[in-house]
């Protein structure tokens, strides 16, 4: 008779050691990366579609504003920003993730980093950013939204800009966490304060400029997840 523990007994200490690994090699590299902003949005963006467009620009903006741009390094919007970046000749961090499906590496990052495991790269994401920008994406968007929000509104982490990009897209679920949520106190009114919702550019880079200058140095800042 087979025992069903035995596999969890056997494989999962030495998991440990892989975990381990991806937290030592990501946190060596993005540590030298300096100032990162994060940008995130969905895998299946076209090439012609305009939010793929303005996460080009935003990520050009950024690197000449001497911030390195971080993404998961996939395709879609992730491809933008990473194009942007690296056309500016900035650093363009890719946190790629194995994933059966559509997430294969843009050729844009010239600082890629591989994961096997989501939460450590999630942690990479918080840790390193000090401002994020959400643009349309699906689950994948959305839960990194509402966990850097989450991360916010508990104060595990700095008032860092939370931007989401996109009016007419993020709308609707600005409009339901109000008459919802916010209506049956689970959250605050005051918690849909802590981010911004713009459709342009500028507007985005001139909110992550402001904030880093009045927490310069960058060196002096309270850093995430400490």
């Amino acid at each position: 008779m087979t025992n069903p523990t035995f596999g969890f007994t056997r494989e999962d200490p030495w998991r440990i050691f892989r975990i381990m690994a991806e937290f030592v090699d990501s946190f060596e590299i993005l540590s030298q990366v300096g100032p990162a902003v994060t940008i995130f949005g969905s895998a299946r963006s076209a090439r012609k579609d305009p939010y793929y467009t303005q996460a080009t620009e935003l990520g050009r903006a950024l690197a000449r504003h001497n911030f390195a741009v971080i993404t998961g390094g996939g395709p879609g919007i992730m491809e933008a920003a990473n194009k942007g970046a690296a056309e500016a000749k900035g650093k363009s961090v890719g946190l790629n993730i194995e994933l059966p499906l559509e997430q294969k590496p843009n050729r844009y990052a010239n600082v890629p980093i591989h994961f096997h495991y989501f939460f450590s790269r999630k942690v990479c994401f918080a840790k390193y950013s000090l401002a994020f920008v959400f643009m349309p994406g699906g689950f994948g968007t959305l839960d990194e939204f509402f966990e850097i929000a989450t991360l916010v509104q508990t104060r595990r982490v700095p008032r860092f800009p939370l931007i989401l990009f996109g009016r007419e897209y993020w709308t609707g679920l600005l409009r339901w966490l109000r008459s919802t949520t916010v209506k049956r106190g689970f959250i605050a009114a005051e918690d849909l304060d802590l981010v911004t919702v713009t459709d342009e550019v500028q507007e985005a880079i001139d909110l992550i400029v402001d904030y880093q200058r009045r927490i310069s140095p960058p060196e002096s800042h309270a850093p995430a997840l400490a």
